[in-house]
């Protein structure tokens, strides 16, 4: 068995990420870290856990050595801390963002200040597995992606890899769990109820770490809409070729026909004929559809994902996964709810 630990685990990403460990074969749950709640029963914070397991929480200055320890911490905390968490563990998973982008300039571009270990920049593996695979298997440490940065680069990358795309204009819709389980002025429900609020028109971060995987001359806004989990991502790409159906079918196919989390979802007729990310609560998956537009070079590319999983612990989980050389889709076979 695998020995894993969880480094801030009563945030939301946190507590899906231990329902996810607890449920894997492979894996033991050795510790469970949160200062607001060191010495209560995780199921106190996360209530769907309770009868399935017994953990407490502890404070991050009693965490043991573990194979493997899973980071779910405040921004900054893990550049902060991190030669101490690597002296517990021999492989280390960030759900943060300390560690995504691969320079200095880029991380001062966009969170305003600069990065405290940037030594470090460029040693973790940015852990989309369907973009890095390879540098994932065997790797010691990992960043998982941006949430939003996920959904958009999947539902791009066969485009930018095939290089027909000019630029794209992504426009995320998401729920409120993106925002975290700290109540704000935002999150309160009378404000939150019914919204359907641009808070990030221009000048989010995950920009960078779609710049860093696509390249430039990607343009991005993000929407907070009335739905707890979930994104949905609708991507204007300009191609700089003429390609019609046949051909978008053909680069979309060869590029995720053997991925076991991606789905292209593009139905005829019916109420789901492109992804929806109602449908994806609680699953690792990926369902990528696109549209091309017949009047211009438009191709519409909709990508959706449950951001706790596929954009956070299911990501970390997958990434665990082939670290360790076992089954990609170990731990992560749930399908999904419907309706939810």
């Amino acid at each position: 068995m695998i020995r894993a630990s969880v480094a801030g685990g009563s945030g939301y990403a946190g507590g899906e990420l231990l329902r996810l460990l607890l449920g894997h074969p492979d894996v033991e749950v050795r510790q469970i870290t949160s200062e607001r709640f060191a010495g209560r029963f995780a199921h106190r914070v996360h209530p769907n856990l309770r009868g399935v397991t017994r953990l407490r929480f502890c404070a991050l200055d009693e965490l043991a050595e573990c194979d493997v320890l899973f980071l779910c911490l405040p921004h900054g905390a893990s550049s902060r801390l991190i030669d101490r968490f690597r002296g517990l563990a021999g492989r280390i998973v960030d759900l943060g963002a300390d560690f995504r982008l691969p320079n200095g300039a880029d991380y001062e571009r966009f969170y305003g200040r600069p990065h405290p270990r940037p030594e470090l920049l460029g040693s973790f593996v940015y852990g989309i597995a369907e973009l890095n695979r390879e540098a994932l298997a065997g790797a010691d440490l990992v960043a998982c992606a941006g949430c939003n940065a996920t959904a958009s680069i999947l539902g791009l990358l066969p485009l930018y890899r095939a290089g027909v795309a000019d630029s794209a204009v992504i426009e995320v819709k998401v729920g409120s769990s993106e925002a975290g389980n700290r109540a704000t002025e935002g999150s309160h429900h009378p404000e939150r109820s019914g919204a359907m609020r641009s808070y990030r028109p221009t000048g989010h971060r995950h920009v960078a770490e779609i710049e860093a995987v696509l390249g430039g001359n990607v343009h991005f806004s993000a929407t907070a809409v009335e739905m707890v989990r979930g994104i949905l991502a609708t991507c204007h790409v300009f191609l700089n070729r003429e390609l019609d159906e046949k051909a978008l079918w053909k680069i979309y196919r060869s590029a995720y026909a053997d991925e076991p989390f991606v789905r292209i979802v593009k139905e005829r007729g019916g109420i789901h004929r492109y992804p929806d990310p109602n449908l994806l609560a609680g699953a690792n998956y990926c369902d990528v559809g696109f549209e091309r537009d017949p009047l211009s070079n438009r191709v519409v590319v909709l990508s959706a994902i449950d951001n706790l999983m596929k954009g956070a612990a299911g990501q970390a989980v997958q990434a665990f996964n082939v670290m360790h050389g076992l089954p990609e889709s170990r731990g992560l076979e749930f399908p999904g709810l419907h309706p939810a």
